[in-house]
This record gives structure tokens, C-alpha cells and sequence, in this order.
């Protein structure tokens, strides 16, 4: 039976048992909007740290009951909206919930499980690239019917860097990772996570993230590697953040490496000429000093299996066929499919922070195709001149292209700039992340 709209305060969070109030800084959303569920409604200031306001449910304001600026008691609504989510109906106010469970069970002795509201930013981003340059010239020696411009034509490409012959993955993940430790200004003892997205590690185990960790010299921290294709660094900055929002950590490596010059089929045109070799790192952490991560947003649509994929490392039985064990693409329809993607991913990515192009600094895409890219920009509606690209440079570098992008762009940005981050890949695997700087 189909819910009837209703109209119910909401609350801030509470901080916890020592806070009474909290100060709101900017409201996101105005009188009459929609919003939807996990929008950030506005931006607070509590004793502990700068959080998003979240909504609980979909549903559309009707007032705003305190101004930007404003002290705010936890016991007092800062906003009533009108819902038909029926879940609401039960809907305790966080500060309620916080006496209640405060009256009826006393706090253990120790826990780890994080406050409300804790901040988790990025504190640095490192990157590595491989010597060896490879220009489309290089490539196309030999063929007598393409030529370097129409590589570039095509993709965007005039160039991408490909590991040495004795280069493996965990080579280049600790020179990205070296960097963004540097960067960062900590010692390494002050990591307590790794998480390593890629789809070409050094082996099939352990994992990459393990070697990494026993190269850093740490030897007692989770470490795991994760497959999301080219989504896959913003995947594992997702489960970073998480991480840190539950308290199961306090300083995350996350690391995108992929190593695909050796596992390209020259005769293969739709894939030979595109991809390229490289690792790109962050430190996340919790507290307020640093790059705030707003948003994070994944999913995946297996209607595209089909359109990127690679048979080896794979351990089904083929039924007397051979294994493929290169890169293949079905271009045309990984074109329409992650252009479609790209625009709806934006779109959403935008509502969810209420932030509007306009506001925007850069829009960071995965490095797929500058024609994807393009394609992208105007299905969101958004100029593209708005979108970094670096492909032409470095080619598609899979997991590791959005920490490389930032790395080059890390130098021109000014607190407070916006950006978002946002890939589609093989599966397809859909990721964005929204950042402060």
C-alpha cells in the first residue's frame, strides 16, 4: 500500500553524551527542493570535527528552521521536510536515540566504533610512471593502413608510458605509494590499512596489497586487493572511507596500479593503441586537515559483461577452447554504454552533493577515450572544458588514472575547490567520489 505524504522534523546527529549543540555552516538544499536519500542537506560544525548533514529518506523541504551560522541545541529540529517513505514513520531523533541508549546500556569499556560526524579526508596523493615513453609512431610501425594521427583521432593518445621488461605491479605501487607517504608528511608505521585495486597482480596470491605491505615494512595491518576494472582506486576509496567512518581504522593506503602493455594483442586495434602502465596513491585519515571526501557513490551494471574483458589469470574449464589471454574491447558498444554511464553517473553524483556544475573546479574522469569523454560532457549537460584529461599523455592507465589526474592537477587547486572524481569499467563498474579541496 502505497505510503500518503507526511511531514516530520529532523534533527543534527548527536555527537554524543558531552555535546549539546553544534554550529550549522551552510545549508545545501533551499525551501521547496527535492532531495534524496544520503544528499547532504548542510554542512556542520560540532566540537569534534566538520561533518555533512545526510538526509535519512527521500522527501522535499518545507522549512528551514535555523539560519547559516547559527548555534544550534541538539534537542532542537533544524528542518521540516515532507516524505512518503514509511520507514520514517518510526523514526527516532538522533538525539533520543543517543539518551536512550545511553539510559539503557552503559558503554563497554573500550570500543573503536567511530563518533558521529567523523570527518575522513585526503591527505595526499602520490603517483608513478614508468620511463619508457611509447608514441603512436612506434606503434603503427609496420602498418601500412593506420597512421599516428588517426591513433590520435580516435583516442585521444599521442603517447603512454609502458613498464620496463623486469617492472612488476608492486614495483610501481611502492614508488606511488613512497610518494604519497612523502607527500603526506607521516611515517609509514602510521598506516593501519592497505587497499590495492587492480586487475593485473603480480600473482594470483598473495595479493599485491600483501607484498606491498611487506616492502613498506608494516606486518601487522589488513591488506587486500580489490577488482572493480578502471573504477577500481574509487572503489577502494569507498571502502576506505568506510573504514573509517565505522572506526575500523584511522589512516588508509589506497593504491591503483595496472600493469597492461604485456597483455595487449597487436593485431588488435581496438585495444593495442589505448592502454598504458602506471600507479596512482592516496592517504586517507580521519580528522578535518586535510581534502575533505563528501560522497561516495558506486554500482554496476552487468549488462555490460561482455564489453571489456580478459579471460586469464582464469580457472574455469573452457571446454576444449583456448583461452583468450589478451584485453579485448567491444568498442562501439562499450562507447554508447560508458558514455550513457558516465553522463547519469555526474548527474547523480551532483544531486547527491548539491553541488552545481557551475560550482565545480574540475570534473577527474577515468581516462578512457577523450571521445567517451566528450561524449560524457554533453550527455551531463556540462561544458568539457570542465573535465581534466591527461590521456593524451599517459593513454588509459585503468585503475591508476584518476590519482595520476590528480597528481598533475594537485598544484593548481585552492582550498575550497571542488572536484569530482568518477569512473565506468569492465563489468560495468560505476564509482564517484566528491572532494573539497
Amino acid at each position: 500500500m502505497h505510503q500518503a505524504p507526511f511531514r516530520l522534523p529532523l534533527y543534527l546527529p548527536a555527537q554524543g553524551a558531552t555535546e549539546t549543540e553544534a554550529t550549522l555552516l551552510e545549508w545545501k538544499v533551499a525551501e521547496g527542493q527535492r532531495f534524496v536519500k544520503g544528499q547532504v542537506l548542510a554542512e556542520v560544525d560540532s566540537a569534534k570535527s566538520v561533518y555533512d548533514f545526510e538526509a535519512p529518506c527521500d522527501g522535499m523541504v518545507v522549512r528551514l528552521l535555523c539560519q547559516a551560522g547559527e548555534a544550534v541545541p541538539l534537542s532542537k529540529p533544524v528542518m521540516e521536510i515532507e516524505t512518503s517513505d514509511p520507514a520514517m514513520l518510526d523514526w527516532i531523533p538522533p538525539v533520543a536515540a543517543a539518551s536512550r541508549l545511553t539510559a539503557s546500556h552503559p558503554a563497554p569499556a573500550a570500543v573503536t566504533a567511530v563518533q558521529p560526524g567523523r570527518g575522513v579526508v585526503m591527505l595526499s596523493v602520490g603517483s608513478y610512471l614508468p620511463q619508457r615513453v611509447v608514441t603512436n609512431a612506434e606503434l603503427v610501425a609496420g602498418c601500412a593502413d593506420i597512421s599516428p594521427e588517426y591513433v590520435y583521432r580516435v583516442t585521444g593518445i599521442l603517447e603512454r608510458r609502458w613498464a620496463a621488461e623486469d617492472e612488476k605491479p608492486s614495483d610501481m605501487a611502492l614508488r606511488a605509494a613512497e610518494d604519497a607517504i612523502r607527500k603526506a608528511g607521516i611515517s609509514t608505521t602510521e598506516i593501519d590499512a592497505i587497499i590495492l585495486s587492480t586487475t593485473t597482480p603480480d600473482q594470483a596470491m598473495p595479493s599485491t596489497a600483501c607484498i606491498l605491505q611487506d616492502r613498506l615494512k608494516l606486518h601487522s595491518v589488513p591488506a587486500f586487493d580489490l577488482n572493480a576494472a578502471c573504477s577500481g582506486w574509487l572503489y577502494g576509496v569507498s571502502v576506505a572511507r568506510s573504514m573509517i567512518l565505522s572506526g575500523m581504522a584511522s589512516c588508509v593506503l589506497t593504491v591503483g596500479v595496472d600493469l597492461q602493455s604485456r597483455l595487449l594483442d597487436k593485431t588488435d586495434q581496438s585495444a593495442y593503441f589505448i592502454f598504458g602502465d602506471g600507479a596512482g596513491a592516496a592517504i586517507f585519515a580521519a580528522g578535518n586537515a586535510g581534502h575533505r571526501v563528501h560522497q561516495a557513490i558506486l554500482g554496476a551494471d552487468t549488462r555490460g559483461l561482455h564489453m571489456a574483458r580478459r579471460e586469464e589469470p582464469g580457472y574455469y574449464i573452457p571446454n576444449g577452447h583456448p583461452v583468450d589471454p589478451w584485453i579485448r574491447l567491444d568498442g562501439p558498444a562499450l562507447f554508447r554504454a560508458a558514455a550513457e554511464h558516465f553522463g547519469d553517473l555526474i548527474r547523480d553524483a551532483l544531486q547527491r552533493t548539491g553541488w552545481q556544475p557551475g560550482q565545480m573546479r574540475w570534473i577527474i574522469p577515468h581516462q578512457a577515450n577523450s571521445r567517451i569523454i566528450r561524449a560524457a560532457a554533453k550527455r551531463a549537460g556540462i561544458a568539457v572544458e570542465r573535465f581534466y584529461m591527461n590521456l593524451e599523455r599517459v593513454g588509459n592507465t585503468s585503475s591508476a588514472s584518476i590519482p595520476l589526474a590528480l597528481c598533475e592537477v594537485e598544484d593548481s587547486l585552492n582550498p575550497g575547490d571542488k572536484l569530482l572524481l568518477c569512473s565506468v569499467g569492465a563489468g560495468m563498474t560505476t564509482a564517484a567520489v566528491a572532494v573539497e579541496w
